[in-house]
């Protein structure tokens, strides 16, 4: 059974039908609404324990209504690791990790296209294409290849090549362009009439949002029903932010939290690629593009996207900020983070370490707040883009242990 009453435009708040396929309205995403009083009498959060430890224990907050709708590959609940090696280096005595890696994907887009295939098998649709600047193209032909359809996959030439293996090994037809994500995203759109798939883009559909949104119910109920102070967050097109910020607002008006305020939200880009900073700084609601994008962390190397104004929209709501790194510290810190905690922090995620330094530093982070991180992938996906200099021991001559 579905609680979902309906599809509602995140830019008007214009109500459309949630029984048929939808993409956007003006050019711009939708919202999945439910009947959360319905929901509150079906369910309570003690309800939860007795239930598989798998993102499908929301169902009731969730939009799939068949079981035989869902596609799924085991994805389980993700592990909320204390950090205190990390944290001490930083200065924070309460830094939290939310490790995505180990999901089925190996990254965070395994919750958004878990939930969006799923919707695509429940209304039928059998051609899947989606422009990636990597993670997401993998989870897209993981997850299609488990439906049993059809997967076309665009990726800007210099993607990693560990995700450009991932899609040919799922069975994806799996493009390379020479240029932006943003243009792969054109490609997609403007071939949609003559190939007849459904575009799978961030938020150029409704159900991503709702399999991220996932990450915050999972961060609340780990947390015993209480939210973090602050969360630190890379954005590229914004779905897990968008995502979580709707997740912790459902949860407060279910009534399940313990106490009623919300986290502060941080979303973090690269200086190389900051539009979203560069709208945050300035006051505007939308976002400019940005001309010339350049960073090593793939899923920040977003220069439009089109749920700019839902990012920005949470980050001022709950407090946060939207702050830029320095390109070339990201590396050096996703090495050292690593090393201290033993996660294989992806450079995404480098860069939200290297924010929470540079808050501490200017006073908007303080030391003895809740800091949570979601570390978004495996940095074993970057390995080609991120290949140490290494040194090397000749096999037949004498080890100088003195300057191992």
């Amino acid at each position: 059974m579905s609680f979902v009453t309906h599809l509602e435009s995140a830019l008007d708040g214009t109500k459309l039908p949630a029984d048929r396929v939808q993409t956007m309205h003006r050019d711009r995403p939708l919202w999945v609404r439910y009947d959360l009083a319905a929901i509150r009498e079906a369910v309570r959060p003690t309800d939860l324990a007795a239930r598989p430890p798998t993102l499908w224990r929301y169902r009731e907050l969730l939009p799939v209504d068949r079981d035989e709708a869902i596609v799924s590959l085991g994805e389980g609940m993700t592990p909320l690791l204390r950090a205190g090696r990390l944290g001490r280096q930083l200065g924070l005595t309460d830094l939290w990790i939310k490790d995505e890696s180990q999901l089925p994907t190996a990254s965070f887009k395994s919750r958004g296209m878990a939930l969006a295939v799923s919707m695509a098998r429940q209304f039928g649709l059998r051609r899947l294409a989606a422009p990636s600047a990597g993670n997401a193209g993998g989870a897209l032909a993981a997850y299609g290849a488990r439906a049993g359809m059809e997967v076309y996959i665009f990726m800007p030439a210099d993607t990693p090549a560990a995700n450009q293996a991932e899609c040919l090994q799922a069975g994806a037809h799996t493009f390379l362009v020479n240029g932006l994500i943003t243009d792969c995203g054109r490609i997609v759109r403007q071939s949609r009439d003559a190939m007849g798939w459904f575009d799978l883009a961030t938020l150029k559909e409704p159900y991503r949002i709702e399999g991220k949104k996932t990450m915050g119910l999972e961060l609340a109920e780990q947390f015993d029903w209480r939210l973090p102070d602050v969360i630190l967050y890379p954005t590229g097109g914004g779905t897990g932010l968008i995502g979580m910020w709707k997740a912790f607002n459902e949860l407060r008006e279910l009534g399940w939290l313990r106490e009623d305020t919300l986290p502060r939200m941080i979303s973090v880009q690269s200086d190389g690629c900051a539009p979203i900073v560069r709208a945050f700084e300035s006051g505007q609601r939308f976002a400019d593009t940005w001309d010339t994008p350049s960073t090593t962390a793939w899923g920040i190397r977003v220069p439009a996207a089109v749920g700019d104004f839902m990012i920005l929209d949470a980050v001022r709501a709950s407090g946060g900020v939207a702050i830029a790194v320095p390109e070339h510290a990201i590396v050096p810190a996703m090495r050292q983070a690593t090393a201290l905690e033993g996660i294989s922090f992806c450079p995404e995620t480098a860069a939200c370490v290297v924010a929470a330094r540079q808050l501490l530093r200017a006073g908007r982070l303080r030391a003895d707040e809740r800091v949570v991180l979601f570390n978004t992938a495996s940095a074993l996906k970057y390995q080609d883009t991120h290949r140490p200099d290494l040194p090397c021991l000749p096999a037949d001559a004498p080890i100088d242990y003195e300057h191992l």
